[in-house]
């Protein structure tokens, strides 16, 4: 059974930048599909990016080029860089793996953590 275990949450200021991982074990991690997820105060959970067992990057319009998402095989380790942090960033966020790389596929996930931005 795969297991997830996301770190790196915290605030920061306006602007500011990021980067929160996600560490696997128990299965072979290059197998996965991996994605990003977060859930804002008051409203549903909503995926930021995914990426692909073959290395491909799919990510919500509204991340536009601020966020990358990436992962370290040798490491079993996923990524998110978040850059030009918004208040509207804040929110509970998650990592999640699957066998396919459809929103509805995520069938493993990991804790979530908080990210707040703030002045």
């Amino acid at each position: 059974q795969l297991r997830l275990v996301a770190s790196g949450g915290g605030s920061v200021q306006p602007g500011g930048s990021l980067r929160i991982s996600c560490t696997a074990s128990g299965d072979t991690f290059s197998d996965y599909c991996l994605g990003w997820f977060r859930q804002p105060p008051g409203e549903e959970r909503e995926e930021v990016a995914r990426i692909g067992s073959d290395g491909a990057t799919k990510y919500a319009p509204w991340v536009n080029i601020r966020f990358i998402i990436s992962r370290d095989n040798a490491k079993n380790t996923l990524f998110l860089q978040m850059n030009s942090l918004k208040p509207e960033d804040t929110g509970m966020y998650f990592c999640a793996a699957g066998r396919l790389c459809y929103a509805s596929g995520f069938d493993y996930w990991g804790q979530g953590i908080q990210v707040t931005v703030s002045s």
